[in-house]
């Protein structure tokens, strides 16, 4: 059987009746928005979503543990990201929604594919939000005039400003991503200018002469062997973890149907150019010794090329993607949140709107997650980041996997005549999506396999399961009384 959408109202090979389009899915949680983002704010929007603290902060350690086979990491995992993304597209493409993923598991998996994909990605960013105010903590840390400032004191006041912002309108939350993607994009294209300068001129570098040699001379492409390479790409992954962020937005955005697919089909290359391209180079600078988790790779190499200011300003770009990223994960939470409140899935009060068409309550259940980061940032600043980083990547296996099963079962009902698909598709369906989760399952082994804190968070996924098949008999009935009444 071909690969062809079935027009509505055909008969599907093999059955006996015409096939009948379902009835539009209607989501109660997208009523009520404003339609302010712009074109421009959901490009960046994609950029900032493809561009965060995993790479300006996680790249170092990274590069440090695995070496320049680093490159190969962002390279695959960008583009199982990308299938993600465009999955993620085609679903838009079919219905926007500011619930995205939510409301797609409510249509094709029922309320409880909702309620399990809501509180994964819950999962995902309110560890995130902590790994944030982290990162955002630890830049501050490289001027002076913070050093004496507690670790723990930094990331509450990185809270508070990005809170405070986040709830004022969804136009402002636009135009702060809009400004925080120019500045990202900005200094990574200056960042690769003065590398690639360097490079071909063989400019010195800290007492390092750059160049292919510099990969060579220390090892090679796998100066620790294959194993460091496999167990760095969870860390990889959650660099990723903010590209769906466009999906939520297309439901406060006006024509998604030409702005999304020119948004997601751009991913691609800036995954190649800017990670890919951005890890090269820093092998090609310094040897993979030179880098450590305590401070970004970018910071490293201005610093070592002793250029007054330079390292300083690099600092204050990685402060804005940490910020950037902790904006982001505000936003989408809190609108993921109210499409679950609706349908009875979280509680109530995170359905609540403010004057500016935000949804302010699922926000502040977020940033209340935020303040445990800040708790945890002053029990155990060193390893806070690389704690909740593995936490956070479960959700975001978690929410991957929802994303490529609704996917999937979209093109099920496709081929069934139930529903139509979009000109904008996922290539290569189903095979796209059947090996994407394997992959998130083989990234899940990995995390096991390579012991210490990922082994542990993966031994915690029982309580995890434990909590969400709680959580839902808590909510059950409230869920299928209101499923009932949208129905009446």
């Amino acid at each position: 059987m071909s690969d062809r959408t079935l027009p509505a109202g055909t008969t599907p090979p093999g059955t006996g009746s015409p096939a009948r389009p379902d009835a539009p899915h209607v989501d109660a949680g997208d009523v009520g928005y404003s339609k302010d983002l712009k074109s421009r704010h959901v490009n960046m929007i994609a950029i900032g979503g493809a561009i965060g603290t995993g790479l300006f902060l996680g790249a170092g350690g990274r590069l440090a543990g695995a070496g320049p086979s680093l490159a190969i990491a962002y390279a695959v995992c960008g583009v199982f990201a990308f299938f993600v993304v465009r999955a993620l597209g085609e679903l838009v493409l079919y219905r926007p929604s500011s619930g995205a993923f939510v409301s797609y598991a409510r249509e094709f998996m029922g309320e409880k594919g909702a309620y399990t994909a809501g509180w994964l990605y819950f999962l995902n960013w309110s560890t995130t939000a902590v790994a944030d105010i982290t990162a955002a903590a630890t830049y501050a840390h490289f001027w002076s005039m913070f050093s004496d400032i507690d670790q723990w004191i930094l990331a509450l006041i990185a809270l508070a400003v990005v809170l405070t912002a986040n709830l004022i309108s969804v136009k402002y939350f636009g135009e702060m991503e809009f400004w925080f993607a120019i500045v990202k994009v900005a200094a990574l294209v200056i960042f690769m200018g003065v590398g690639i300068f360097l490079v071909v001129t063989s400019h010195d570098v800290g007492g390092h002469t750059p160049g292919l040699h510099t990969v060579t001379d220390n090892g090679g492409v796998f100066p620790l062997g294959m194993l460091p390479l496999l167990l760095v790409v969870q860390g990889v992954v959650f660099a990723y973890a903010s590209v769906e962020l466009c999906g939520v937005a297309a439901g406060e955005t006006r024509n998604p149907e030409k702005i999304m697919p020119r948004a997601i089909n751009s991913i691609m290359w800036r995954v190649g150019l800017f990670y890919v391209g951005s890890v090269v180079l820093l092998a090609l600078l310094l040897p993979y010794t030179a880098y450590s988790s305590d401070e970004s790779p970018f910071v490293t190499v201005f610093d070592q090329l002793g250029v007054p200011g330079t390292a300083g300003v690099m600092n204050f770009v990685v402060l804005t993607a940490a910020l950037s990223s902790l904006n982001s994960g505000l936003y989408s939470t809190g609108r993921i949140l109210r499409s679950m409140a609706m349908a009875g899935s979280a509680p109530k009060f995170t359905a609540l709107m403010n004057r500016g068409q935000v949804p302010y309550g699922g926000i502040l259940l977020t940033a209340s997650f935020g303040v445990l980061g800040v708790g945890l940032n002053y029990v155990m600043p060193g390893e806070a980041f690389e704690l909740v980083l593995n936490f956070a990547s479960i959700g975001i296996l978690g929410t991957w996997g929802m994303i490529m099963i609704c996917s999937l079962l979209f093109w099920r009902r496709a081929r069934e005549g139930r529903v139509v698909r979009p000109e904008y598709r996922l290539p290569w369906a189903p095979y796209t999506q059947i090996v994407t989760l394997v992959f998130l399952a083989s990234v899940l082994f990995l995390m096991w396999w390579g012991g210490g804190v990922g082994r542990t968070t993966v031994a915690c996924l029982p309580l995890l399961a434990a909590l969400l098949v709680g959580g839902w008999f808590a909510v059950r009935k409230r869920v299928l009384a209101l499923a009932a009444e949208r129905q009446d």
